[in-house]
C-alpha cells in the first residue's frame, strides 16, 4: 500500500460475534481519530483509519477492518464515490465476517450491496486509492468462498 503508516496497531485477535471476546470499547480511538471533519477528501485515504482498514481486512480481522473504516465512511459526502468506495470495502468486510459466522446467504446479499456501491464508482479513476476492478476481484474472490 502507498504512504502506508510505519506501524498499524493490530489486536490480539480477530474478532467474531458470538464467538469471542469482543475489544475494548476504546482499542481503536487512536486509529479512528486520525480522521475528522478537518481531513480534506482527497487525504481520507492517507489516514491512519483508512490504511488500518485496509490492513486489517487483507490479514483477516474484517469486524476490526469495519469498526476503523466507519470513522472514514462519515467524512465522506452523501451521494459521493468516496462514501461508496468506503461502503462496499466496509459492506465486504461484514460479507466476510458472515462467511466465518456460516450465514452465507447473508454474505451472498451483502456482495451485491457491494457491486452496487461500485457500480457508482468510476471507472479507471482510484477512490480511496482503490481501483473499481480491484474491489470486483475481491467481491468474485468472496462469493467464490461462499460457494466452497
Amino acid at each position: 500500500m502507498a504512504d502506508q503508516p510505519a506501524h498499524i496497531p493490530r489486536p490480539s485477535h480477530a474478532y467474531l460475534p458470538g464467538v469471542n471476546a469482543r475489544h475494548p470499547e476504546d482499542w481503536f480511538d487512536d486509529i479512528k481519530i486520525s480522521v475528522g471533519p478537518q481531513t480534506p477528501l482527497d487525504a481520507l485515504h492517507l489516514t491512519l483509519a483508512w490504511q488500518a482498514g485496509l490492513e486489517y481486512f487483507e490479514a483477516g480481522y474484517y469486524w476490526e477492518c469495519h469498526e476503523v473504516l466507519e470513522a472514514v465512511w462519515l467524512q465522506t459526502p452523501e451521494w459521493s464515490a468516496e462514501r461508496d468506495m468506503a461502503q462496499a470495502m466496509i459492506q465486504l468486510a461484514n460479507a466476510r465476517i458472515k462467511i466465518r459466522m456460516q450465514r452465507l446467504n447473508a454474505a451472498r446479499r451483502l456482495c451485491d450491496m457491494v457491486l452496487a456501491h461500485l457500480a457508482r464508482c468510476p471507472m479507471g479513476l482510484p477512490v480511496l486509492g482503490l481501483e473499481r476492478p480491484k474491489m470486483e476481484r475481491l467481491v468474485q474472490e468472496t462469493l467464490i468462498l461462499i460457494d466452497q
